[in-house]
């Protein structure tokens, strides 16, 4: 569905955005493919990796409306990875992160419809459900801001829809890499948050295989989660450096015990396929009567029962000490 397209992706430099090009380069024939950020460093850096001449790089801030609108002047298909992502720094700047991951995505969606894109999908995470601090609250908004999009269109073929999911295995900020940095440099112990804790885990192929899927199965209006394995940290440290002690420092400031990427108050609202979730629109949109339980691929789902949540403390599936260690050898290379 890529091929002779053009496609534009902010935050582009960013470790999802990177794989997402390596991919789309090796498995279609795209017309263009656009990298919207505001880092001209990363942007230097990227080129000399990726020197394909479909590739475009674009320098600008999703908080500047005009510069978004003349980027996607043509364009086909966009994914919004921007966004201000680390949790303590929203909490000591929560207006910057507002303007990032709220008003810019209102700029995305802005900029989508004058151009008239195809589709739309922007990159939510775990932390928009139920969330507890700042970084979730805006990428709530954010998503709340996504669906009713759709209700902007009109008679415009564009669409808009989210993707959600957790901790990423070896993005730049997440637990493995810096795990590894200590390993490296000959810590004497491994700093872990809670005993308790669990995260969802996913490789950066898994997010980009399952955001290029979802292209083919939205209608429009959707929050899509796929159905991943979860991990103890405890384990997860034990898994990557068995000889070393463990030192329980506390939960930092905004911090979950537990990833939920599918609230209880929203069962009524969620259904079920082989390897995802859906979360179907809690709005109706005017022109439209969407039966979010058969996508556009053919695929049938069914409503989960009320009270049901997708959680990394009772998920079904846990990955052992030796299955942690080989998902990340996999994911990492």
């Amino acid at each position: 569905m890529f091929n002779n397209k053009n496609i534009l992706i902010t935050g582009g430099t960013g470790s999802f955005g990177k794989k997402y090009v390596q991919t789309i380069l090796a498995r279609y024939q795209p017309n263009k493919i656009i990298v919207f950020s505001r880092d001209e460093l990363k942007q230097f850096e990227m080129s000399q990796t990726f020197t394909d001449p479909r590739i475009r790089f674009f320098i600008g801030d999703v908080r500047d409306a005009d510069r978004l609108k003349a980027a996607m002047n043509g364009v086909d298909y966009v994914i919004h990875a921007a966004a201000l992502k680390q949790v303590p720094a929203a909490e000591y700047n929560p207006m910057e992160c507002i303007k990032t991951n709220i008003h810019g995505a209102q700029n995305v969606i802005d900029a989508a419809l004058e151009n008239e894109v195809h589709r739309v999908i922007a990159l939510s995470t775990d932390k928009a459900a139920n969330p507890i601090n700042l970084y979730g609250a805006t990428k709530l908004a954010s998503d709340k801001l996504f669906v009713a999009a759709n209700n902007l269109s009109g008679s415009l073929e564009t669409r808009f829809a989210v993707v959600r999911y957790g901790n990423v295995v070896g993005s730049r900020g997440s637990v493995v890499p810096f795990f590894q940095s200590l390993v490296d440099s000959g810590a004497d112990t491994l700093p872990v948050t809670d005993e308790s804790m669990t995260r969802f885990w996913i490789s950066l192929q898994q997010g980009v295989d399952f955001v290029l899927k979802n292209f083919q199965r939205m209608w429009g209006g959707e929050i899509f989660v796929p159905k991943i394995p979860s991990v103890r940290i405890t384990e997860l440290a034990q898994a990557m450096a068995p000889d070393l002690k463990q030192e329980i420092i506390g939960v930092r400031p905004g911090e979950k015990l537990h990833e939920i990427m599918c609230p209880a108050d929203d069962s009524h609202l969620t259904i079920e396929f082989d390897d995802h979730y859906v979360l179907s629109p809690t709005i109706k949109f005017y022109d439209t009567n969407i039966d979010y339980k058969d996508n556009k691929l053919g695929e049938s789902g069914q409503p989960v029962e009320r009270g049901f949540e997708y959680n990394s403390g009772t998920n079904e599936c846990f990955l052992t000490i030796d299955e942690i260690r080989t998902f990340n050898a996999e994911a990492m290379k």
